[in-house]
């Protein structure tokens, strides 16, 4: 199925400007399992979706939206980043814009790297519950734990929004004026607006969806109480756009509730909001 269950003419390869990459990988999720069902889920809900954008004025799909194979073949954790890594290099080469969508939170680091190789003076934004910044855990640097301390190593800078749940070893990464935690922000209005001057003028965005309170988006497999809502991520999402050049993104850490479709589709929702606020004209 491609995203958005899309006519043939507007998901032709070569002629579609973006790229939907599925990695149904959940082989580090420490609690609840099924983000490997993720990215199926989310083509499934995207169907649904209607194509007019209605805050851009826009229909996105008409830039071309091609959906890949999923990446199955690797197994672990380190196969796992080489094979996202190698296939996001040889897209970006071919001038596509990439959306990676996992499957759990450790398929963003060979995509990060990727864009890092590829984009002078690029900062990560991370949407997250968690901080992720383990050195490793559970015997591996690639465990979905560890995202944004491989992200250190590659020597990016990064910005964290919505952390409210970390480990204590984890401080001594954390970077104090680039960490906005939940409780914080929630207390704050027009908080989004403080986030783009900690950004350099290419962005990557990498969304773990527990960033949502669970009350809307209870289907991941470490789900936080607290979190933030779908209006203000959005106009987070929307003042990067304005401000500075998204060059790609991932979503990640969907565990689909066979029961409770809603979580799919608000994933599904919010990477056709992005590519709008990306490619449209933002009012």
């Amino acid at each position: 199925m491609n995203f958005g269950d899309l006519p043939e003419t507007h998901t032709k390869f070569a002629e579609s400007q973006i790229v939907i990459l599925p990695v149904p990988y959940d082989g580090t999720s420490t609690w609840l399992k099924g983000a490997n069902k993720g990215p199926q889920a989310i083509l499934e809900a995207s169907a649904n979706l209607e194509l007019y954008d209605i805050e851009t004025d826009s229909e996105v799909y008409l830039q071309g939206i091609h959906t890949l194979k999923p990446v199955t073949e690797a197994t672990t954790p380190e196969s796992m980043y080489t094979a996202v890594l190698t296939s996001v290099i040889s897209l970006i080469n071919q001038k596509k814009f990439i959306v990676t969508i996992g499957g759990e939170h450790s398929i963003s680091t060979g995509a990060i790297e990727a864009h890092a190789q590829n984009f002078n003076d690029l900062t990560v934004l991370q949407l997250d519950a968690h901080a992720d910044l383990r050195p490793e855990y559970d015997g591996s640097k690639y465990n979905h734990a560890c995202v944004m301390s491989r992200v250190n190593e590659l020597g990016l800078p990064f910005t964290q929004v919505g952390i409210r749940s970390m480990d204590v070893s984890e401080k001594k990464q954390l970077k104090a004026e680039k960490t906005f935690f939940a409780k914080d922000i929630v207390k704050q209005l027009n908080w989004q607006k403080k986030i783009i001057p900690t950004l350099s003028q290419n962005v990557y965005i990498t969304i773990d969806l527990d960033v949502f309170d669970p009350a809307i988006m209870p289907s991941t497999g470490t789900p936080e109480p607290g979190g933030l809502d779908w209006w203000s991520v959005l106009e987070l999402l929307r003042l990067v756009a304005q401000n500075r050049n998204i060059v790609g993104f991932d979503l990640v850490e969907l565990c689909p509730d066979p029961n409770h479709k809603a979580p799919d589709f608000l994933a599904a929702k919010l990477i056709y909001k992005l590519l709008s606020y990306k490619f449209g004209e933002i009012k």
